[in-house]
């Protein structure tokens, strides 16, 4: 990672200096770690989306990676390659978890010029209004299949003619790799809610296929570089 990266990760980590220890130290290691995140600005995934809409949010790091991206990329250090950070108007996160939501909400609460919105809810509930941007990373495998297509088919209905989603997932046919995933997966869930809780899993082709069924049209970006993972990150547009 450039020493201009770092200091992104540095700034949005920032945000969460006031919302506790752990807070601070996960967003730390989240955002260094996670190949996603640098993704979607190095390569422009979400270039022109003003308004974001972020299902299963958690304490909101995309919200203050975006931020921290348009606040890095006004002074100096931003990485040589990179494209400009998408302008920011909204940022609206939803998360059923309360204590990760009351993170969320407390790393932003300081900032005036935060344009984050943080929802507890489950998303399978809350309206979506509209957005130029769908975002979700690593959630839909929690609920059941036929609820992982209601939650799809509003987010389509939610971006119009010409938003985006991304939508990152676990391909169930990568053996070993998807292994590890899943099973790490079911020890966060342990950890969280103590009980242990069946995946609804898919393989990747399985996936894009409801994604067509939906009126998107799709590419695949593998997502897990630096992981033990199989995870893939689906961009998909309106047809």
């Amino acid at each position: 990672m450039s020493g201009a990266a770092v200091s992104l990760v540095a700034a949005a980590s920032e945000y969460y200096r006031g919302a506790g220890l752990f807070a601070w130290q996960f967003a730390r290691g989240k955002l260094a770690g996670d190949p996603v995140f640098a993704a979607i600005l190095a390569q422009g995934l979400l270039a022109g989306r003003a308004r974001i809409l972020d299902l299963g949010c958690g304490q909101g790091l995309l919200a203050a990676w975006l931020m921290a991206a348009q606040h890095c990329h006004a002074g100096a250090g931003w990485p040589a390659g990179w494209p400009a950070p998408p302008a920011l108007s909204s940022y609206r996160g939803v998360e059923i978890n309360a204590r990760e939501a009351a993170r969320a909400r407390h790393a932003f609460a300081l900032d005036a010029l935060a344009r984050a919105q943080i929802v507890q809810g489950d998303i399978a509930d809350v309206d979506y209004g509209t957005a130029d941007a769908v975002v979700i990373l690593d959630v839909l495998h929690y609920i059941d299949p036929d609820a992982q297509e209601r939650v799809l088919e509003r987010v389509r209905a939610a971006l119009g003619a010409t938003g985006v989603l991304l939508l990152r997932v676990g391909d169930a046919d990568a053996g070993l790799a998807f292994g590890i995933s899943a099973a790490v997966d079911r020890a966060v869930v342990l950890l969280r809610r103590g009980r242990w809780r069946r995946l609804s899993t898919r393989p990747l082709a399985q996936w894009r296929a409801v994604l067509e069924r939906l009126g998107f049209e799709s590419l695949v970006l593998p997502m897990s570089q630096g992981t033990l993972f199989a995870n893939m990150l689906l961009v998909a547009r309106a047809r």
